[in-house]
């Protein structure tokens, strides 16, 4: 079996196989590296690769397999990790110059879990600072660009590992979503990425502990997701790293969700929202074209009736950013500031230098509650929401956002409107690939379950992509690679 078989491979695949004994971990780990250093020039995915651990893992690995014992349900699957997420004796400095040399002295919950299940790490992934950002440049690294065309921006803020999987460097990758952070790189670089419910994927030491200002925020905001290649391996890797803990006391009992078992099934009869804006959201037109015709295989091909409506809320922008500065640190990201302002992102320090207010803070949990009741109203008559993932494709790299987007001058922020109101409810919410732009730009397709059904997000998801299959389509950065 080639580098390249193996790099084209699922994580379901590999993982068989490796238990079979047709590919050893270590050819796996190698295949992964030798991609990654063919595709890390042009695109920045890893701030901290790890060679040595891995080839450690897989050398470990294979010890085991020869002497018979079993082995975990991810057995030789490379993974990447974002660099917001603690991994004990790995740097870790979430894109900020304040944590430039921090190694953390404990791994958080879903990297223990992966170890567990023996998947293999191979590196750590670029991020904006400390996740405060929709794309992937920060001060510390190069900027992370999009494999698709390397003039662009993948989005972010789990920009490394979304581009990592679309490069085929891992066929799974970590991320996590305070915002959309999960979705948003999926959707711009044409891979699936799903936050579950909040509380399904536990979180320490990552918006849990105090010790670390920067990386101790998001707290009821934050989800930790996978990103990869096939909705299959998306749950597989979330049964891997879901279920209760007890450093964070939104964890979810375990239910008697299968998240295998979810991805089958057809899905003919469910009730289906579609929301192309929101009601007040400025939209591509070519975002509007590629999800249109994404929703209309729902309808046409899949048997669901699909009716377009609008939640019903107001731009909930200004209050989800309220929420964010109400659950950091602000005192000591001040601090921070103070010692390595003229070194951070200069956003995220207007950001912590903004006047902030008690009332911007109780105004803001006003208005979440308003989005989360409009929600759960529309979602009593829905099986499911449909929406863009974002508003535009992907842009140039250096920018917060576009500033006309379908003709209207908008924030920064304005093509993330998509994603956030889904963070501010907790829903189950994943990105799927809906197709291509003209300029040949992925698109993402938005699927948002009810409170707790991240078993209907997946069967959709999964029943989409058999109807509209999405992983032969590869990126000109590793079109170039098989052609040479």
């Amino acid at each position: 079996m080639s580098l390249s078989e193996i790099c084209d491979m699922t994580a379901v695949a590999l993982a068989t196989a490796v238990r079979q004994r047709q590919v050893s971990p270590g050819d796996i780990v190698e295949a992964s590296l030798a991609r990654m250093a063919a595709t890390e020039p042009a695109v920045a995915a890893f701030c901290t690769p790890t060679p040595d651990l891995a080839r450690a893992q897989a050398k470990a690995l294979e010890a085991r397999i020869a002497a018979g014992q079993k082995v975990g349900p991810l057995a030789g699957v490379p993974v990447a990790v974002k660099d917001l997420i603690c991994t004990a004796g790995v740097r870790t400095v979430s894109g900020s110059p304040a944590y430039a040399d921090f190694v953390p002295d404990e791994d958080d919950i879903v990297v223990e879990r992966l170890k567990a299940a023996d998947a293999i790490i191979v590196g750590k992934t670029n991020v904006p600072e400390f996740g405060y950002s929709g794309v992937g440049h920060n001060p510390v690294f190069p900027t992370t660009r999009n494999p698709w065309n390397t003039a662009l921006t993948p989005g972010g803020s789990s920009a490394g590992s979304a581009v990592a999987v679309a490069c085929g460097v891992t066929p799974m990758a970590l991320g996590s979503d305070g915002g959309g952070s999960v979705r948003i790189p999926a959707a711009h670089t044409g891979t699936f990425g799903m936050k579950a419910s909040m509380g399904r994927v536990p979180l320490y030491p990552g918006c849990r502990d105090e010790r670390y200002p920067g990386v101790s925020s998001w707290e009821s905001l934050e989800h930790i997701g996978p990103i990869t290649r096939t909705v299959q391996d998306a749950a597989l890797m979330l049964s891997v790293i879901a279920g209760p803990d007890m450093r964070d006391r939104h964890s979810l009992p375990e239910g008697d969700l299968d998240w295998l078992q979810a991805t089958t099934g057809d899905i003919r009869g469910l009730r289906i929202a579609y929301s192309s804006d929101w009601g007040y959201a400025a939209v591509d037109p070519e975002v509007r074209r590629v999800v249109g015709e994404a929703v209309r295989c729902f309808e046409q091909d899949l048997g669901c009736s699909v009716e377009e409506v609008h939640p019903g809320f107001d731009n909930p922008e200004g209050a989800f950013w309220a929420l964010v500065a109400a659950e950091s640190d602000l005192v000591g990201m001040r601090k921070l500031v103070e010692q390595f302002g003229d070194r951070m992102s200069p956003h995220l320090v207007a950001f912590l230098e903004r006047n902030w207010t008690a009332e911007d803070f109780t105004s803001a949990n006003i208005v979440r509650k308003t989005v989360v009741n409009k929600m759960w109203r529309l979602m009593q008559r829905f099986d499911l929401l449909l929406t863009p993932t974002l508003a535009t494709p992907p842009f140039p790299v250096h920018m917060q956002g576009p500033e006309r987007i379908g003709g209207r001058m908008t924030s920064s922020a304005a093509w993330l409107a998509f994603t956030y109101p889904i963070n501010m409810t907790g829903q189950p919410a994943a990105s799927i690939p809906a197709g291509m732009t003209r300029d040949n730009l992925p698109v993402g397709l938005q699927i948002i379950g009810r409170h707790l059904a991240d078993h209907t997000v997946l069967r959709a998801a999964a029943a989409f992509e058999q109807a509209r299959p999405w992983q032969h389509r590869v990126p000109p950065v590793v079109a170039a690679l098989q052609r040479s």
